[in-house]
């Protein structure tokens, strides 16, 4: 049976760097959640498994072992072609190939597969969170995903074109263990007080990604300079920024303006939630 999946960009809200472990593996606590736009996959059961990337950002995508949706697939033992439509930049920050892998892991899930208990995180760190798909907190290494209900956010993401290694990016922390975010979220309205709250946490790895990617600062600046921007950052490891608007016009406004000054860069004005 052929299935249709589709995989949302995962936007980090918060990402605030907490410690380190023995095994070099970074302690994350973080605002999660995922926009209306992101990849889609095709799954046809089949004797071999084989995979096949189109859309806008297929170049440079693997399509062997490389990939995380094939090792999603042989991990959980699947076996068929996996056609990916890329409509998410790759390596932005935005979980495109955890999203990939976990929307497979959920599909195949459905579908009466067993998918062993300690695959997702061993795919990467954001693939537990991306198989919840929806707003929660992520905490440890990514194993600790706790749902949580937030307004509907209205946002702009704009990458301006540049990869940014994650590994370089955390080698450049100046400090790793830094204050989480407050044991009690706050129970918020909408946008606004949301956005207020967050002005008040951090994404630690904003900084170092700046300086190996002097883009980032001209992105954030234009996003901040957009009419009604609450606020602007960067989500995950980089390069894409977001910033919240009140309303989903102002978004679409600044994605329009944004979008005309910078051709070159990938804009897509979104819903968060």
């Amino acid at each position: 049976m052929v299935v249709e999946v589709f995989a949302p960009a995962k936007i980090n809200l918060t990402l605030h760097v907490t410690g380190r472990r023995g095994d070099g593996y970074h302690l994350l606590d973080s605002l999660v959640v995922f926009a209306d736009v992101g990849d889609r996959l095709r799954l046809e059961p089949g004797p071999e498994l084989a995979l096949e990337v189109s859309g806008l950002f297929a170049r440079g995508v693997p399509t062997d072992a490389r990939n995380l949706v094939w090792r999603a697939a042989a991990g959980a033992g699947w076996r068929g072609r996996i056609h990916l439509d890329k409509h998410l930049p790759h390596g932005a920050g935005i979980g495109g190939g955890s999203s990939d892998a976990a929307a497979l892991l959920k599909a195949i899930a459905g579908q009466g597969a067993e998918i062993p208990a300690e695959l997702p995180l061993s795919l990467g760190a954001d693939v537990p969170v991306c198989m919840a798909a929806r707003a929660a907190r992520m905490q440890g290494i990514g194993e600790g995903v706790t749902p949580t209900d937030l307004p509907p956010l209205h946002a702009l993401l704009v990458n301006p074109g540049v990869h940014v290694p994650t590994g370089a990016v955390f080698n450049g922390l100046e400090a790793r263990e830094n204050p989480p975010m407050p044991e009690a979220l706050p129970a918020f309205t909408g946008t606004e007080d949301c956005a207020a709250w967050l002005q008040e946490q951090r994404n630690d790895l904003e900084a170092p990604a700046r300086r190996l990617a002097p883009e980032i600062d001209r992105t954030l600046s234009d996003l901040r300079d957009s009419r009604q921007a609450l606020l602007a950052r960067m989500s995950g490891s980089g390069a894409t920024c977001f910033a919240l608007y009140p309303t989903k016009k102002a978004a679409h406004m600044a994605a329009y303006e944004i979008g005309a000054e910078h051709p070159d860069w990938w804009c897509s004005a979104v819903t968060l939630t």
